[in-house]
């Protein structure tokens, strides 16, 4: 569960919004973090958006934002998103970066989408931490900002208490690793189902697929994940995927590089940590069974995987995730 400053109320995300503003990753914020979820049967966050200013003109004027929180309401937050920039080369405003300092020196966690990297970097938060992107804007923030450690070419960045997205649909990928690591893989899942938006995708994953939508709907990749998925607890490796789709091992490769950004052998190890989470999150207590029903093998190949993913370990996971009598 997310941190809670006390035990009467939910953990508060602050989204601020700025002059220009994209809609659409405010409404991601807002689906993720600000719709009531009670099918999960759980405490979810507080949402609220702020800003500068009371009414606020979104990204290229087509509506404008009217009777939005103040920036001291920020100051109350547990988590904060900061804005994205239409022009990430103009200014922030000042009182915008005079909220996100306070924020990160009360340890409050940041994230941003898109742009909005620029704001956390002009505030000083990114100074010698990893950070992304845009891939149109990486060389300016890299030009801007020399002290960031970028890296251009991935979906998200989570760097503990401060997290990037890349671009507007790399924001519902982040906001779903962030829900993970709140509430666990069972939940996450679960609000990914509602989405109808794939559950795990990796924020080393690469920003740009070289094929997005298939160009011959039978080229996609979609019938061998879902088969793959039905089947992880058995000992499948990268050439049994290969003999399953009817070609080779380096078209396979060149095939997951393309749509899904990622390799065969990364893909599936992933699905097979995202099951054990979500069999340790059902209460299933024997670390063997675990790894033999995931398809991770042996118990210590459990643990490496899990810390290496999760940065938890299982007796760890369980304490936090599983659920109670």
């Amino acid at each position: 569960m997310p941190q809670e400053s006390s035990h009467s109320r939910p953990h508060r995300v602050v989204m601020i919004v700025d002059e220009g503003s994209n809609p659409f990753e405010m409404g991601v914020a807002t689906e993720l973090f600000g719709l009531r979820r009670p099918e999960l049967g759980r405490p979810w966050y507080e949402f609220t958006l702020c800003a500068a200013r009371p009414e606020v003109r979104m990204h290229a004027g087509f509506f404008t934002l009217s009777g939005v929180a103040g920036l001291d309401t920020a100051a109350e937050a547990d988590t904060v998103i900061v804005p994205n920039r239409p022009d990430p080369l103009a200014t922030p405003a000042p009182e915008v970066l005079t909220a996100v300092r306070r924020a990160a020196a009360r340890g409050a966690r940041l994230l941003s989408f898109c742009t909005g990297a620029f704001v956390l970097a002009a505030a000083g938060v990114l100074d010698g931490r990893r950070a992304t992107t845009h891939w149109h804007w990486a060389g300016q923030l890299a030009a801007r900002h020399p002290a960031v450690k970028l890296e251009p070419d991935v979906l998200f960045v989570d760097d503990g208490d401060v997290l990037t997205a890349a671009g507007s649909a790399a924001a519902l990928d982040l906001c779903l690793h962030l829900i993970r690591r709140d509430h666990g893989a069972e939940v996450a899942n679960a609000v990914s189902r509602r989405l109808v938006f794939a559950g795990h995708r990796d924020g080393g994953q690469r920003q740009f697929v070289e094929r997005p939508v298939p160009a011959v709907r039978d080229g996609s990749l979609a019938a061998l994940l879902a088969w793959a998925q039905e089947r992880l607890d058995q000992p499948l490796t990268v050439p049994d995927l290969a003999e399953r789709a009817a070609v080779s091992q380096a078209t396979l490769h060149r095939r997951f590089r393309a749509e899904l950004g990622t390799t065969p052998l990364a893909w599936l190890t992933a699905e097979r940590v995202t099951l054990a989470c979500r069999l340790i999150e059902r209460g299933e207590p024997r670390l063997d069974v675990v790894a033999r029903s995931c398809g991770l093998g042996t118990a210590t190949n459990l643990r490496l995987q899990l810390r290496r993913h999760t940065g938890l370990s299982p007796s760890a996971y369980r304490r936090r995730f599983a659920r109670r009598p």
